[in-house]
């Protein structure tokens, strides 16, 4: 997100290619905030009585209107992030669709459940939603973290608030502004523009029902935390430090290359990216010569320019802990191959490091490094791959390459502590597919019809005679 100051209830957003200020935002008073909880309950109160159809139409709405708005969206939220534009539109796109899947097979992941049941009688299962549901998100996908929780709550039927990361404010009043245009109800979805004591005021509001959060592990332990004094339920979606295993049959040319993209993507500030690179010994060599090649070569620079291919960090201060990592890192005995030093000039920037002799205790093997640093560390061969890659305190997602996609599965199955598995290349997310994590990486999940029901009452009828 861009730079963070707040003065005298003002919220100042800089964009992280220049330093330079973009806008300023009033916090809203602690009335105006419980005044916009008790309209999204309002609001609520009519949105569960419509059919999943009813809100169908609506969401595929919304899609279509982000795919209209897409061009001015993308560029607010690289202006306030530093994102590369051309990511900013993959954002989008992934929002869009997201809202086409639901739309499209809400209804019927939705739809109520017979079950025959002894002595004749009859139940129903049925999934009521339960209300106004309070997301707080971080500033790294400005859009997708925001569409990822609100689309699926608004077609179970809830009401939907937003904290969003400060400096992308912009974006998320943008977001709001799409979704009055598709027709929402008023009230039904609102951006709160508070701090973080308003924001527990939130979470103790006793018309709020559920609490969703993505960031850092810590932030989640206090969310959860002080979600859980008021007996809410909670979803957590955080921090990771993702294991990809190049094992002894992989194409080797072909992992390079995912690696590169997946330690890169998003300027490396992505809670799913490849960070821990593990590779068996009989590769190790090969790989590290190719991958420090390819990282040496990437351009560093303006977001809004083509020919970048990795653009600032969010914030100076996020910038500045990257390295503080990195030269911790390098104290207790890792390597810098390329990178690893602040480049002069305006703006956040830090360029693609690859950071060889990670071992245990370094922040580099066990903490998460969030930007555009990649940790390679040597494995005997498969079998101590992927011990090291379970060998994390996180679990969200990680990789495997071997040209055996059978043997490669059935790692992934029952092997990787993970979330989440990518085999033989490098993804995000897909709108039909569960997204989330375990251990501290967090709880829940979200796409699909998991995260439609997350916030709902799975509702048991017994109907004893007809």
């Amino acid at each position: 997100m861009s730079e963070l100051i707040i003065e005298q209830e003002v919220l100042k957003s800089v964009n992280p290619a220049t330093g330079k200020e973009i806008k300023s935002y009033s916090l809203m008073t602690n009335e105006e905030a419980s005044t916009a909880v008790k309209n999204c309950h309002e609001a609520f109160l009519k949105w569960k009585m419509k059919t999943p159809e009813e809100r169908a139409e609506i969401i595929a709405a919304i899609g279509e209107k982000l795919s209209e708005n897409k061009d001015e969206l993308a560029k607010v939220m690289t202006e306030e992030m530093g994102k590369l534009v051309k990511h900013s539109k993959q954002e989008v796109d992934l929002c869009a669709s997201i809202c086409q899947w639901t739309a499209e097979n809400g209804p019927n992941e939705l739809k109520d459940e017979e079950r025959e049941l002894a002595s004749g009688t009859r139940g129903i299962i049925t999934y009521s939603p339960i209300g106004v549901i309070y997301g707080i998100q971080p500033w790294n996908f400005p859009a997708y973290q925001v569409i990822r929780y609100a689309i699926a709550n608004l077609m179970a039927g809830n009401g939907v608030l937003l904290k969003h990361a400060e400096s992308v404010t912009g974006s998320a009043l943008m977001l709001e502004e799409i979704f009055k245009s598709a027709g929402l109800p008023d009230g039904l979805f609102k951006v709160l523009v508070i701090d973080h004591d308003q924001s527990d005021s939130i979470i103790e509001n006793e018309l709020v029902r559920g609490v969703t959060l993505t960031g850092s592990d810590k932030a989640g332990k206090v969310v959860a935390k002080k979600s859980a004094e008021q007996l809410k339920k909670t979803v957590l979606e955080l921090g990771s430090n993702d294991a990809y295993l190049v094992l002894e049959d992989a194409d080797l040319e072909n992992a390079v290359k995912m690696c590169v993209r997946g330690r890169i993507y998003n300027n490396g500030e992505t809670c799913v990216a490849a960070k821990r690179f593990v590779v068996v010994d009989k590769l190790y060599e090969d790989f590290k010569k190719a991958f420090v090649e390819q990282m040496k070569a990437l351009k560093v620079g303006d977001p809004t320019v083509e020919e970048t291919k990795i653009g600032p960090m969010a914030r100076k201060d996020l910038r500045d802990k990257l390295h503080e990592q990195v030269q911790k890192s390098v104290e207790q005995g890792a390597d810098v191959l390329c990178g690893g030093k602040i480049p002069e000039g305006e703006g956040f920037y830090y360029p693609a490091t690859v950071l060889d002799n990670v071992t245990p205790g370094q922040p580099a093997y066990d903490d998460e490094l969030f930007g555009p640093v990649a940790s390679l560390i040597k494995a005997d061969n498969d079998e101590d791959a992927m011990r090291i890659a379970n060998d994390s305190r996180f679990g969200l997602g990680g990789g495997i390459f071997s040209k055996d996609v059978k043997k490669a599965v059935e790692l992934a199955k029952h092997h990787f502590d993970t979330g989440m598995v990518f085999i033989n290349g490098f993804g995000l997310a897909q709108p039909n597919m569960p997204f989330g994590g375990v251990k501290d990486s967090g709880y829940g999940r979200e796409h699909g019809g998991f995260g439609m029901k997350e916030f709902v009452n799975a509702k048991a009828i017994n109907i004893i005679q007809e």
